[in-house]
This record gives structure tokens, sequence and C-alpha cells, in this order.
């Protein structure tokens, strides 16, 4: 069976679904647990402490820093918001945490560069850019944007000819007839990014970062806990026991493993399955893409329909240094099959890049950059994207999940109380770094403020 059959199946793994952790009862009371120190857990407990610096917030991060999964294996694009549904959340978001991020770099002096980006066609591939532009028109400014914002449009685009485009960036291709140019597009450096959101949560009264600390065991909390809310369990470095908290609230933001929390609480038959994409990324030295000054992207393969894409292609990007890159392309992983134990981190082991897919890379470049060399191609780095749908599965949108411990057998928040919930953040991938804070902006002002009571200090 090929691994793109076997990837529509996802992995509907669990927490402690081999019961090795028993419940036990808590032994404090935190008022915010976020799970995970990706870029989206990261700017989610910042807005904790922002907007309730009295209370305590918690983030708990398995690896021995924060940022080390998807955060950290991307292309560092601050996207513009081009590409999916007009009222997706997805375009929502991009367009509101795009402006909020260009402000946070340049308040904190946070390495960026707004480069623009060209997305490239030959005669074949016109009518995608047209539609692309025409819907770019028709994408307005989310609610608090425009006032902070000198853009007329949300999404500023630009139809130009090809000849327009090689004066822009003279080794494209002759067959490209025609490209639209991005102006907000840009790049920044992901890893200053991180730590200033982390800096943040350590200067906060009450935020505190704890690594090495995986959660164990989930569970919504019974009448003898004393209060509503969740019962954690978690494991800190090579501990035998596991430490014992309720948190008041949950806001599940661990990328990968996104669903195995919330997976554990419910019936097997309900499981929420998690797909795996992986890119892999080529740096390259070499002719044919001399004084690049834009980010470049092919036209994707849309397929059905124009949002059925599940990848934009093996595009061209830079860094802050100016090293220039190639990819992701898209290789969906084979989950463990059943019967066999199911890992939900089997995608650890394929994290080491190699040269397997270069001379496919090379050959999709000089779609656009025919004088790109292939000696010029090395193995850089992948990256694994969550992905809530299988191949050929179609557009998803982020999803913000919103459970209570009622739901699953615990005692419910009383009268007038605020919600205890947990939140589960699924799906997070492209465009999640531009959307960062944007998220957390919804999940804490929208989400819990408005929607559960939570009053902001």
């Amino acid at each position: 069976m090929s691994a793109q059959a076997t990837a529509r199946y996802g992995l509907a793994a669990a927490l402690n679904s081999a019961g090795k952790y028993r419940y036990k009862s808590p032994e404090s009371v935190i008022d915010y647990l976020v799970v995970g120190g990706g870029v989206v857990g990261l700017a989610v407990a910042r807005r904790l402490t922002q907007r309730f610096p009295s209370k305590t917030v918690f983030l708990v991060e398995r690896h021995d820093s924060v940022g080390q999964e998807t955060s950290s294996r991307n292309s560092e694009v601050i996207h513009a918001g081009l590409y999916y549904p007009i009222d997706s959340l997805k375009t929502r978001l991009c367009v509101r945490g795009r402006e909020m991020l260009y402000e946070h770099c340049s308040r904190h002096d946070i390495p960026h560069r707004k480069s623009g980006k060209l997305v490239v066609a030959r005669r074949d591939q016109r009518a995608y850019i047209e539609n692309l532009h025409a819907k770019a028109k028709q994408i307005v400014w989310p609610s608090g944007s425009q006032s902070s914002s000198s853009l007329k449009t949300a999404v500023p685009t630009q139809l130009i000819n090809g000849d327009r485009a090689r004066e822009l960036e003279p080794d494209l291709s002759t067959s490209i007839e025609a490209a639209l140019l991005s102006p907000e597009t840009g790049i920044l450096d992901t890893h200053a990014y991180m730590e200033s959101l982390e800096k943040d949560i350590d200067e906060s009264d009450g935020g505190d970062i704890a690594y090495k600390t995986s959660v164990v065991r989930v569970d919504p909390a019974p009448p003898n806990a004393g209060e509503s809310g969740w019962v954690v369990q978690t494991v800190t470095g090579d501990a035998e026991e596991s430490d014992v908290m309720l948190a008041r609230t949950v806001i599940n933001s661990s990328g990968l493993s996104a669903h195995l929390a919330l997976n554990s609480l419910l019936p097997k038959e309900s499981r929420i399955p998690m797909y795996y994409a992986r890119g892999s990324y080529a740096s390259y030295h070499g002719p044919g893409a001399s004084h690049i000054s834009h980010l470049i992207y092919p036209c994707p393969d849309a397929g059905e329909s124009s949002y059925s894409f599940q990848s934009l292609g093996t595009h061209l990007t830079f860094d802050m240094q100016g090293k220039i890159r190639f990819g992701p392309d898209l290789d969906w992983l084979t989950p463990p099959k059943e019967g066999e134990e199911s890992d939900p981190d089997f995608w650890n082991s394929h994290l080491t890049p190699d040269d397997s897919k270069i001379q496919i890379m090379h050959q999709a470049v000089q779609e656009y950059l025919p004088g790109v060399d292939l000696d010029g191609f090395q193995p850089d780095y992948c990256g694994i994207r969550p992905k809530l749908t299988g191949p050929g599965g179609g557009f998803r949108d982020f999803v913000f999940r919103t459970d209570r411990p009622d739901d699953f057998g615990g005692v419910a928040t009383g009268g007038d109380s605020p919600g205890r919930p947990l939140i589960s953040l699924m799906g997070i991938e492209s465009p999640g770094l531009t959307s960062s804070l944007a998220i957390a902006e919804l999940v804490v002002d929208e989400m819990l403020c408005r929607r559960e009571g939570h009053i902001p200090e």
C-alpha cells in the first residue's frame, strides 16, 4: 500500500492509551495552563499574562527549549493572506496577525523585512493568479486592524506581465507570462520572535514556563476536587512520578500532538485523526538565482477547486542573512499500522533531510528559474505539518474547539462563574506563524473573555 493511501487513515492516537498513569488528586491549583511552547502557545501564554496579570499562567513545553517542532521548521514567511477562502479563519487571522506581527517586530527590534512576493504564472496558469487578485480585492479588514494600518485594502496585490516580472527578477523564465505582486509579504527571524514572546512571559508577574515537561494525562475535575476544571498530570525530565495540578482553564496548543489530550477524553469511535505531511527544504548556492529581492512562488496545483491544494509548491524564500532555500515539497507520512503500537511521535524519525528529492525539487524550480543548477542544491532541513485531512481531502480551516468538564462527567461551573474550558487548537499549520498573535487575541479576548466570562484586569 502506498504512503499516500495509508496516510488517508490518519493516526487517532490518545494520551495515556496504555493506562500507565492512573488518576491522582491534584496537588496545586493554577488559573491557566498552556500546553505547547511553539510560536502559538507562546503567543497565547503571553496574551494571558497581559490580560490577567494577577493570575497564574503556566506553559509546559516537552522539549528543553521552545519552538522545536513546526515553529522552527518552516519558511519563516509573513504571509499577506492571499490563499484561503475569504470567510475563513485562516484569512481573517492571517490578515490581522500580519499587521500585529509587523508592529511587534518593529517595537521589539526583531529582524524582519517586507520583501514582497511574486506568484508567477505560465500562460495556462494565468487564470489562477487573476482569480487570486480578484479575491484579494474582496478581503476586508478584520475587526481592530484597519485603524492601525495605513493600507486602504487589507490584502493589496498587483497583476503584472511577464516582462515587468523579469524586470523585478531577471532570472525568471521567459515562459512566465504574468505574476501577482504581493507587497505585504515578508520574512522574519522566527527564533528572535519566539525569544521575545518567551521573555515577556518570563518577566510577567504570573507567567512561568516549564521545559522538558510533558502532559501525560488529563481528566475533568471530579466532585472531590473541590472546584471545576481539569486535573492534569505532567512529567518533567526522567522523573518516574507525575506531578498533578488542577488547571481551571487549559489551552492545548501542542501542534503535532494537539489531538492526543482531547482523544483521551473522547470515545474511541469519536477520536480525531491527525495526518502528517513532511516538507523538505534545500539550500541553494549557484547560478540562476542572483540578486533575488522577492520571494517567488509558483502557482499551486489546485486540483478540483481553488482551495483544495495542500501545499503552496516548491517556492523560493530567503532568510535575514540572504541565504536562499527552496521548498517545501509535500510528502505524506505513513502512520503506524493498526495493531502496531501507535507512537504519536513516529514522525520524529522523518526529520533528517536527505538528497532523495533534490532532483525532483530542481525540476520543479526550473519551471520558473531555468538557470538553477542541480549541483547547487543541498538538503537543508525538514518540517512536519499537522493536517486535519489526508491527501486530496481539500481545504480545512483552523479548528478552535471548546470542551467543558461536565461534557465528560466532571464538575460543571456554577452560577455566573467564568467558564473552565479546555480549548484545543488543531490543524495550526500555515499561516500559523503569521497568525500567531491574532490567534492569541482570538483565544483570550474572544473565546475566554467574551464567551466564557473571564474578566480582563
